[in-house]
């Protein structure tokens, strides 16, 4: 059994949720001082078991002769919807593959909640976890993004992120989406919740100044239509063509959209009257 939890306010818990923790014979956590805790505040005693990402491959033959048997068993994250961001997917699925009754108790979830909050469109949106934690890789996925945005992609983006990389990623939003919608959003149920509605270039700027703290959520609204009529491959390559050859800029328009290469190559002879660049 999935098990929400809350996501920063107590009383987020669903009386389902607890009653499900209650009865359970194991629950499967990421950390079990965490969860300990939040079952002493909850009134339930139970008994935990951790189950994370350096260990569920290796927990998961014995979790599934338990279920086998009939035991109950709960899983839980350390915050929110379990496996959203979090382990317990390669679990779930052995469970489905062996047969397993697999339920869930649904409940708070950071990602939705930072949703409906943000003011950006709601449908459809794309949640992607964590970004890499490296620029450069980070870069590169921003980068495919919106080369599926120029094939006809257009959806609100998401991700959690930590607070001490958080202008780096606002900064590498603004170079590879631009001048867009977006916020951020923080400690979301706490006390000290916060939602900041702005462009990612104003969002940048202001963490540049500004420390943020706690959970973090970021979104990033789709683009608009005038947005993809300036960014369109043809004026990337004329514009590239102007100064260049046509191999580089091929490679040039190749690296700034995250496209194929053979298919901007291609696009760029024929845009070149179709001779070819035999440069080395």
């Amino acid at each position: 059994m999935l098990v929400s939890t809350p996501i920063g306010n107590l009383g987020d818990v669903s009386a389902r949720a607890c009653a499900a923790l209650a009865a359970a014979d194991v629950v499967l956590c990421e950390d079990t001082r965490h969860t300990a805790r939040l079952l002493g505040a909850l009134g339930i005693s139970a008994r935990l078991q951790a189950l994370h990402e350096h260990n569920e491959d290796a927990a998961i033959p014995a979790v599934l002769r338990r279920l086998i048997e009939g035991q109950r068993i709960a899983l839980v994250s350390d915050a929110g919807t379990p496996l959203v961001s979090d382990p317990g997917f390669r679990l779930t699925r052995a469970a489905i593959a062996a047969g397993v009754p697999v339920t869930a108790i649904p409940g708070a979830n950071a990602a939705l909640t930072a949703l409906v909050l943000s003011g950006l469109p709601p449908l459809p949106y794309l949640m992607f976890g964590f970004p890499p934690p490296r620029s450069a890789a980070r870069q590169a996925e921003f980068g495919r993004l919106r080369a599926a945005e120029r094939a006809g992609l257009s959806a609100t983006l998401i991700w959690h992120e930590a607070p001490h990389r958080l202008v780096e990623t606002l900064e590498d939003m603004v170079r590879a989406f631009g001048d867009r919608p977006a916020a951020v959003a923080r400690e979301l149920t706490k006390k000290f919740e916060e939602v900041r509605r702005a462009s990612l270039p104003d969002l940048a700027a202001y963490y540049a100044g500004h420390v943020a703290r706690g959970e973090i959520t970021v979104l990033v609204g789709p683009p608009a239509p005038e947005q993809e009529d300036a960014e369109d491959l043809d004026g990337r390559l004329r514009a590239a063509l102007a100064g260049h050859s046509v191999k580089d800029a091929a490679a040039l328009v190749t690296a700034a959209t995250g496209l194929p290469r053979r298919l901007v190559y291609a696009r760029a002879l024929a845009l070149a009257g179709g001779e070819a660049d035999h440069s080395p």
